[in-house]
């Protein structure tokens, strides 16, 4: 595995070790392997097109992570088509199937990083350090042409992301 990074996330005030790279706005955006909406495998180049937010959370199904993803799925009703927007995490996909059904979340698709890691090991919010890995709250904005405008690895995972300045650089790339 690449780079181990140590002490830069806490979880519960707990620190934890990331794996991958610490990206910043102007990277490009890595590739990824995913499984997406029937179990279809959802790479970076599958998204392209328009510009694109990956909201990162560790389970849909705790408290921080089901307001997270609400809250997007609001906010980005406002920006209809222009953009794609993406909840990423290790939970199942019938779980985060069953999780937007049940909370009508309908402006965010679902990656499920469960199968090989990829999006974790390569945007760098792998959690290697507890009994089973998780992905850190982070939030990655990309533009049309793959480059990372709007990075953001949330200190503390129970702390919710900036959504304001997410939501600023997804509209400025939207316009751009």
């Amino acid at each position: 595995m690449s780079d181990v990074r140590k002490g830069e996330v806490t979880m519960k005030g707990n620190p934890v070790e990331l794996a991958g790279p610490h990206l910043k706005a102007g990277d490009h955006a890595p590739d990824f392997e995913c499984v997406g909406e029937g179990l279809s495998i959802v790479n970076l180049a599958g998204t392209a097109g328009k510009p694109r937010l990956f909201s990162v959370v560790p389970s849909l199904d705790t408290p921080v992570c089901s307001i997270q993803t609400k809250r997007f799925s609001n906010e980005l009703a406002a920006l209809g088509d222009k953009v794609a927007a993406y909840t990423v995490s290790l939970d199942l996909p019938f779980a985060m199937k069953r999780f937007c059904g049940a909370e009508g979340v309908s402006n965010l698709a679902n990656l499920s990083d469960v199968r090989n890691h990829s999006f974790g090991k390569h945007y760098g919010v792998l959690i290697t350090s507890l009994p089973i890995p998780l992905l850190c709250r982070a939030l990655f904005v990309v533009d049309a042409h793959g480059v990372l405008t709007y990075v953001e690895y949330v200190p503390e995972i129970a702390s919710e992301p900036n959504y304001d300045a997410a939501l600023a650089a997804l509209k400025a790339a939207a316009h751009a």
